[in-house]
């Protein structure tokens, strides 16, 4: 189960008859030919551009510290880290078989991964990382949980999420949803009970007290209190929602499957869809500041908007290959997906 199948000039001259008229000829087309790569160069960097490959293995999760500072994850327990924004990866050695569903940094030394029923951690901003207990041996009895997304609000309190499976004739099969809880940064954990049986995708916080978690048949749930109690929202689909990306207390966004782009302006107590003719899974949603934001999905799609979500716009992205990761800051975007693709975005 977790997240659905990885859901995809030449240039002529012309001797002249005098050397003072060949010279002059051959400023003005040298300068016109450094006017022309110049604005070739400034439309590149406004788009979104293919990056060296680390590897062929699906990509599913993308994380920056910085401009420079960058992990990307996926299948079989890979990971790379880049130190100049992505030009160059180095393979990160971590003993693992599980499937890497999201990485997480709150700050630029602490961070988090979630791989399986596995999670790890690092506190030496992905120099190591080390394996830690987020449940007793017995606690599930005879079913495995599967971790997809993870969130802190400080340094001591964050929320893990994902799904309970059952191994029913051969194949993993949801039996109820999972969030497990930390007061203590990660040190130990409490399952909270939900509201639902679903399995949950993603989580996103705002501040210290407000988070939202989304999940399969269009399940959106809302916590005031950090995580502690939760209640559900009425998104209006019954399509699976696998992200969400709030920018403050009122202003969310959610996407997922059939292209839903759900929006709201009041924390979530109604949500309206926004109406596009884009039909392929979308898996994540990132908003770099107020106003832009960028969604990618199946088939290389990448969607922006530059009015608060009301409208979007489609971009290339150079790739036919499903995108099941991003990430935006203020200057710069990435997009990770199957066969270890990997696209940046510079403004």
């Amino acid at each position: 189960m977790g997240i659905p199948a990885r859901f995809g000039y030449p240039v002529k001259t012309q001797i002249s008859q005098t050397l003072t008229l060949g010279v002059m000829f051959s400023r003005i087309t040298g300068s016109l030919f450094i006017i022309f790569v110049a604005a070739v160069g400034a439309w590149a960097q406004a788009g979104w551009t293919p990056l060296s490959a680390p590897g062929n293995a699906d990509l599913v999760a993308v994380y920056f510290t910085s401009d420079r500072i960058g992990w990307v994850a996926g299948d079989n327990g890979y990971m790379a880290v880049t130190n100049d924004g992505g030009r160059n990866w180095s393979k990160v050695p971590l003993n693992l078989t599980e499937d890497i569903n999201e990485i997480y940094f709150r700050n630029d030394t602490d961070g988090y991964l979630v791989a399986g029923r596995k999670m790890l951690i690092t506190k030496d901003g992905g120099r190591s990382w080390n394996e830690t207990r987020i449940y007793g041996s017995t606690e599930f009895r005879n079913m495995t949980p599967e971790f997809l997304s993870i969130r802190f609000a400080d340094k001591k309190r964050g929320i893990a999420v994902g799904s309970l499976l059952r191994r029913v004739k051969n194949e993993d099969v949801v039996v109820d949803s999972l969030v497990m809880r930390t007061d203590d940064g990660g040190e130990t954990w409490q399952r909270i009970q939900m509201p639902t049986k679903t399995e949950l995708f993603h989580l996103d916080y705002n501040g210290s007290s407000h988070a939202w978690i989304v999940g399969d048949n269009g399940v959106i749930l809302a916590s005031t209190d950090s995580g502690k109690t939760w209640v559900k929202q009425t998104s209006g689909t019954t399509n699976a929602l696998f992200n969400v990306d709030f920018r403050d207390d009122n202003e969310g966004y959610a996407v997922g499957e059939g292209g839903t782009i759900l929006r709201t302006e009041n924390g979530g107590r109604s949500w309206t869809r926004v109406i596009t003719n884009f039909t392929e899974t979308l898996m994540r949603v990132d908003f770099a500041d107020d106003k832009n934001g960028w969604i990618v999905g199946h088939k290389g799609s990448i969607l922006r908007s530059s009015d608060k979500g009301r409208s979007w716009i489609k971009q290339e992205s150079t790739t036919p290959n499903h995108l099941y990761g991003l990430f935006m800051s203020k200057r710069n975007g990435w997009a990770v997906g199957a066969k270890g693709v990997i696209v940046g975005y510079q403004r």
